[in-house]
């Protein structure tokens, strides 16, 4: 069960001001209207005694009526003037603001589905979140750092990443990827145990720094560990001794622009192509796209350029090539129930 997320000390403590104050004015109607005042006469005499108005008496009082006065005047006056005080300190210093802005985000995440949270909002996340942007994907940013936020255009929780409520105001549990970006890997290690513990079949992508901490993030439930500066290497190696190759590669993946495109695509359980052949189906003639690879199932190898007689089985992955409208026909073909006979 979520667990209520906790208020700010500032926005507590005018909670406690707001609640104080119409306990006064609560105790005041009712004062006055045993004292023989109508409810709306003793509402007025109880709120033009507590904020000092100065007017005269609605009608006149008994000893008792006066020293009823006197006791609201004392405890009502302060009470007043601290709930005024916590109002304007909390507008002055822009934290009724900040929480007014931070209601709003949340409204706006608990609407989100499908999601995919960034943890650490640093080089790495900010170039995964435009990346994930432009193909379409809405993201959920998470960082303790308020200066790191300001101004982002993307929804974003603002708290400490090893705080479980933090996630799940982040939507977690809607949620289809995380990724780990946070500045050391211990924090990635952290994050991942948490989110992991949260969402079982939660897909999570891990930034790590060193060798040895790939392991650490694997051991701890990441789905893929990265390593920006190994890969950011390597792409300088594959560009040094295949320079076509590699700048096509580049495109395709990351330039969205363009109107061909490399995914993947998982074969259903009812699909039609599940059982039978490639040559059989003849993705090809039918699609126009060009199946580059497959993976018969996640924990097995892959079949490079597979021949007309490699077999689809269900939840096969497809790596395939094509324009946007080509790879939306494949994957209508291998998600949509076969048609029984």
């Amino acid at each position: 069960m979520a667990r209520t997320p906790s208020l700010s000390p500032v926005v507590r403590r005018i909670r406690v001001a707001s609640v104080a104050l119409l306990v006064v004015l609560a105790i005041g109607t009712i004062g006055y209207a045993i004292l023989g005042f109508t409810v709306l006469d003793a509402v007025y005499q109880t709120v033009t005694t507590v904020t000092t108005v100065g007017f005269r008496e609605v009608r006149p009082l008994s000893a008792t009526g006066k020293i009823f006065t006197m006791v609201l005047i004392l405890a009502g006056v302060g009470t007043a003037l601290y709930a005024l005080t916590q109002l304007l300190e909390a507008a002055v210093d822009g934290h009724l603001l900040q929480h007014m802005e931070a209601r709003r985000m949340d409204r706006a995440i608990a609407g989100m589905d499908d999601h995919v949270i960034i943890c650490g909002w640093g080089r790495v996340g900010r170039a995964s979140a435009v990346h994930l942007s432009a193909t379409g994907q809405r993201v959920v940013v998470v960082d303790r750092n308020p200066e790191r936020l300001a101004d982002l255009e993307y929804p974003y929780v603002l708290g400490d990443i090893g705080d479980d409520e933090v996630l799940r105001k982040a939507g977690i549990g809607r949620a289809r990827a995380l990724v780990a970006a946070l500045d050391t890997d211990a924090d990635n290690v952290y994050v991942t145990l948490s989110a992991r513990a949260l969402r079982p079949d939660l897909v999570i992508i891990a930034r790590a720094r060193s060798d040895e901490s790939t392991s650490k993030l694997l051991r701890a439930g990441a789905d893929r560990v990265v390593n920006p500066q190994l890969i950011g290497g390597r792409r300088m190696a594959a560009f040094a001794l295949a320079p076509d190759v590699a700048d096509f590669l580049d495109v395709v993946m990351h330039d969205e622009s363009l109107d061909f495109r490399i995914e993947q695509i998982e074969v259903g359980a009812t699909s039609p192509l599940q059982g039978r052949t490639i040559g059989e189906v003849g993705l090809a003639e039918t699609t126009g796209v060009v199946i580059l690879a497959l993976r018969p199932n996640p924990s097995a190898e892959f079949v490079p350029n597979p021949s007309s007689g490699v077999r689809i089985e269900p939840h096969s992955i497809l790596i395939a090539i094509g324009t946007p409208a080509q790879l939306d026909a494949l994957r209508k073909h291998a998600q949509e129930p076969a048609r029984k006979v």
